[in-house]
């Protein structure tokens, strides 16, 4: 638990599957949902554990092709794996990319 308490901030929520050792959980300052696997799929529309599964295998895969990085790198990494992981194809992260450019070039040039 202190490891947890140190690395979740307060209020956050935490999504996790009904293994017995999670029930600790309960008891600390943040928002904790079961997802039973037997009963149910996912928790709530939005909300699947294997989303955040195949979050980090992406991740990692991503990662080793670099061969590790340093531990300051590690949540900048970790935003450009969100990003393409939530923008899906390259042409659609381009297409993204670009949106935001030009958002930002007509905001500074008005």
């Amino acid at each position: 638990m202190p490891v947890i308490k140190r690395k979740i901030k307060p209020y956050s929520f935490v999504y996790t599957n009904s293994y017995r050792s999670y029930s600790a959980l309960n008891v600390s300052e943040f928002k904790h949902f079961r997802v039973n696997h037997s009963n149910d799929f996912s928790y709530g529309k939005n909300n699947h554990i294997n989303g955040i599964e195949n979050f980090w295998n992406q991740s990692k895969r991503t990662l080793r092709k670099y061969n590790g990085i340093d531990k300051k790198s590690l949540p900048l990494f970790l935003k450009e794996c969100e990003f393409r992981f939530n923008y899906g194809s390259p042409s659609n992260q381009l297409k993204t990319l670009r949106k935001w450019c030009d958002i930002y070039f007509l905001s500074t040039t008005a």
